[in-house]
């Protein structure tokens, strides 16, 4: 082995190899505060229950038509709300994955 060098690593240049990860560390922490920033929505019941979620996994707000709220099936409000939530955290999380997975291709999946 080359001095400071390691194989299959091309140069064996670790410095190198270290720029490089620091770089995508950094790209990574801004890409997690930019996810952080953005917001999802997603509606249930044919649009009587609307919620919005952050990118921080946090809900935001949600909306109710006063027509979805029946006294005698409060069940189907509550399945409509966890729906929309679960719809618009679901949107989150697909966005996230594939943001971070593009940073990640650049070293090989390191990260």
């Amino acid at each position: 082995m080359a001095r400071g060098g390691f194989p299959g690593i091309p140069g064996g240049n670790m410095q190198q190899l270290m720029k490089q990860a620091q770089k995508m560390q950094q790209q990574m922490l801004q890409m997690q505060e930019q996810l952080d920033e953005r917001t999802y929505e997603a509606t249930a019941g044919g649009g009587m229950v609307h919620a919005k979620v952050s990118g921080k996994r946090e809900l935001l707000a949600l909306s109710i038509d006063p027509q979805a709220v029946d006294p005698e099936d409060v069940e189907l409000l509550q399945d409509m709300i966890l729906a929309a939530v679960n719809e618009a955290l679901r949107q989150g999380e697909e966005a996230r994955e594939r943001e971070m997975s593009r940073l990640g291709g650049g070293m090989g999946g390191m990260f």
